[in-house]
């Protein structure tokens, strides 16, 4: 007799896309992101120094 084979699903491989139905409530530009970052480093290379 033939063995049945039991054929599973095809999946993505555990990939999941979930930025196309999440959105964010709080947005910040890019540019505001960068400048805190500056800020933070001449703050700490200030303490360091002083």
């Amino acid at each position: 007799m033939a063995e049945e084979k039991i054929r599973m699903p095809a999946s993505f491989g555990g990939l999941t896309r979930y930025f196309d139905d999440y959105k964010s409530k709080i947005e910040i530009k890019p540019e505001y992101v960068i400048f805190a970052i500056i800020v933070v480093i001449l703050l700490e290379v200030a303490l360091r120094f002083l």
